[in-house]
């Protein structure tokens, strides 16, 4: 493994830099960047420059990515930071807790499911007319199995309800 060169503090750096620091395909900064969750400048020649403070935002993404928040919320969580500087631990301890209710809801909602789940595993039958993770919400179960809407009304004529 080689060792990163030091940058020097007071300049910007480059896509390639901000990739092989950050540990991000280029592509996936250049997507960043259209959604607005980073920001970079061009040089005299077009070319895109970024500051510092980016690597810290780029962590700040990966980590929500891979606690599952989507990325319209990562994106309104950076937007409530200030472009300016680097984000610090008060900043992350902010957004984390925004992120935590969330995180307890999928939680629970995880647990329901995999309690659900030892249901189907114990009768069985994964019906597609009464199992609750297979068809869940379904209000023409109450009419009975089979395709409700195809059914011919009391007239003997088929067709939709």
């Amino acid at each position: 493994m080689t060792t990163p060169e030091p940058i020097d503090v007071g300049r910007q750096l480059t896509v390639g830099e901000v990739a092989r620091r950050s540990g991000v395909a280029v592509s996936a900064l250049h997507f960043y960047e259209a959604k607005g969750l980073i920001r970079s400048a061009r040089n005299a020649g077009g070319q895109r420059r970024y500051a510092r403070d980016v690597l810290r935002r780029v962590a700040v993404i990966k980590v929500a990515q891979r606690i599952g928040i989507p990325l319209a919320g990562i994106a309104a969580a950076l937007a409530s930071l200030p472009q300016e500087r680097t984000p610090t631990k008060a900043d992350w301890a902010r957004l984390s807790r925004l992120w935590r209710g969330e995180l307890d809801e999928r939680i629970a909602q995880l647990t329901r499911l995999r309690d659900q789940l030892d249901d189907c595993i114990g009768c069985g039958c994964l019906s597609m007319d009464a199992c609750r993770l297979r068809n869940p919400g379904d209000a023409l179960a109450e009419q009975g199995s089979g395709p409700q809407r195809l059914r011919p009304d009391a007239n003997g004529a088929g067709g939709r309800k």
